[in-house]
């Protein structure tokens, strides 16, 4: 006879592993599968996590032993172009003291201690393990099938956490194929380097560790960010673009990546490391309008199945464990009054969007779209910039008054009425 289980969560990542914590810890009987050797052993993220959510599941996490790289004690954003930056970002040493605000981390490490913490409350993990569908009977969820001998589980609900291409949600209707403006594909090396060297070159303490976001050049003006992250002794520097850009300009990722990490700003930061791993992912960036359909009968789709990722602030793990553990709320709830129904279940849904997960999702809503639209922010606006900022911080014996012609000169250029439009335009997205 096949097992039951109170809830089947499909799925080791951040998002499964949230809500299978919170799920055991409440006493639930609860089953989580991971398709990889391990969790985190398909996973690949470019490295931060935030402490909030994860300290709402585990207040403790820091004595359990969270496997992380550095706290984070600054912020750094460029907007770069061929041969110059121009720089913002914040450095706060607040950040530096436990709890501390957020940290680089592996996700093979952190994954494996994540889910092993979910175990150690009660919740039973099968590794190596694909879920080929979900089990549907009168059109509720009642359990999956997995490509094990014998291997259909049953549960009352099912927690969809499989990634950004769930198959499972799409056999169910949830959502459609993802088109090319909907994914992202994020390339990214591990460069060894020692720590001394790291903290000298990033202006660092021990134990201190810096971000820096990049826009402009490293995407070659199409949509989307690179990074450079510092680990203990190694750094995660990539890139990542829409897949419509990368297919209309015919441009490889790991080309993009090479570039980068040959330019001037960047090639000494990273000079004398060795290469350890290059890795690769699909993210989800259709933010807000991608959002499938989230719960039916039996069943709630959570983290980047339920493309849950703020492309804007570069957050995604932090929503993954949000929805994961409210997930996990409803089915708890769901359990006390013996009701599995979709109606009961949108409690998932309706808290999710209440949430910040929700309201940023909306506040966003029009960002990436517009800005992929519109490549002249990338193409013209960083461009532009740079040069304003390099004629105001050259002295060369011109008066200021005359260095502020030359600035306005430069907007004239390319037109006074679309430079207005263009800065309105974005303002209104990201009000």
């Amino acid at each position: 006879m096949a097992e039951k289980f109170d809830v089947i969560v499909v799925g080791a990542g951040p998002a499964g592993s949230s809500a299978a914590y919170t799920l055991a810890k409440a006493g639930l009987n609860v089953i989580m599968f991971e398709r990889g050797e391990y969790p985190g052993s398909k996973n690949v993220m470019g490295g931060v996590l935030y402490r909030h959510q994860l300290q709402e599941i585990i207040p403790d996490f820091i004595e359990q032993g969270a496997p992380f790289e550095r706290p984070i004690v600054e912020q750094r954003f460029w907007l770069l172009d061929e041969q110059s930056a121009f720089q913002a970002g914040y450095k706060g040493l607040e950040w530096a003291k436990p709890p501390y605000n957020n940290f680089t981390v592996f996700r093979a490490k952190f994954d494996q201690w994540f889910a092993g913490k979910a175990v150690e409350q009660g919740a039973l993990l099968i590794n190596e393990t694909v879920v080929t569908e979900v089990i549907v009977e009168d059109g509720k969820v009642i359990g999956v099938r997995t490509d094990r001998p014998d291997g259909d589980v049953y549960a009352d609900i099912v927690i969809l956490a499989d990634g950004v291409n769930s198959l499972l949600a799409k056999q169910l209707g949830f959502h459609k194929e993802l088109r090319p403006d909907e994914v992202a594909l994020a390339v990214m090396q591990v460069i060894n380097l020692p720590a001394e060297k790291i903290e000298e070159r990033f202006n660092l303490e021990p134990n201190q560790g810096t971000t820096i976001e990049i826009f402009g050049d490293s995407t070659k003006g199409m949509l989307g960010t690179a990074f450079i992250y510092t680990n203990k002794e190694s750094i995660s520097i990539g890139v990542g673009t829409l897949l419509s850009g990368l297919m209309k300009h015919r441009i490889r990722p790991y080309e993009l990546l090479e570039t980068l990490k040959h330019h001037p700003l960047v090639r000494k930061l990273i000079e004398g490391g060795e290469a350890k791993e290059y890795l690769a992912h699909l993210i989800p960036e259709g933010g807000y309008h991608s959002i499938p359909k989230l719960v039916g009968h039996g069943v709630m789709v959570v983290g980047d199945a339920a493309q849950l990722v703020n492309g804007i602030h570069r957050e995604g793990s932090n929503l993954a464990m949000a929805s994961g553990r409210l997930a996990a709320e409803t089915a708890i709830l769901a359990k006390q009054v013996g009701d599995y129904s979709e109606n009961l279940l949108d409690t998932y849904r309706i808290k999710l969007m209440e949430s910040f997960v929700g309201q940023d999702l909306k506040k966003y809503k029009d960002a990436a779209h517009t800005l992929d639209r519109h490549p002249q922010y990338f193409k013209e606006f960083i461009p532009m910039i740079n040069r304003a900022a390099s004629e105001m911080f050259t002295v060369d014996g011109a008066s200021k008054w005359e260095k502020q012609k030359r600035i306005l000169g430069m907007v004239q250029e390319r037109g006074t009425v679309n430079t207005i439009r263009d800065l309105y335009r974005v303002w209104k997205v990201m009000k």
